[in-house]
């Protein structure tokens, strides 16, 4: 699907979903959740080494805006990337900072 083909609403979706993206530690959060893993706050606050209170921020920041899913495992709950395809703009943006 070309960008001239979406909606307003499926453009707001998708600015709502680069927003949330556009920050460097849940750029980090969702580098963690590419290939299909799927962690828990605690695997993701201690791997980042930051606050779990950080971590958990972020991470109803990416869930709220769709850029995450979650499902919960007794007292865990599991994060990963809700389209896989978001881990295309990570690389892609991670490719053009080296060249800039």
């Amino acid at each position: 699907m070309k960008i001239n083909e979406l909606n307003p609403e499926q453009l707001e979706r998708a600015a709502n979903m680069l927003k949330a993206i556009a920050h460097p530690m849940r750029i980090s959060i969702m580098s963690l959740l590419e290939e299909g893993a799927r962690l828990s706050v605690t695997e993701i606050h201690q791997t980042l080494n930051i606050e779990q209170s950080t971590a958990s921020h972020h991470l109803g920041i990416l869930k709220d805006k769709g850029v995450l899913g979650a499902t919960r495992d007794g007292k865990n709950t599991y994060y990963f990337l809700k389209h896989e395809n978001l881990a295309n703009i990570i690389n892609c943006i991670s490719h053009c900072s080296v060249s800039a």
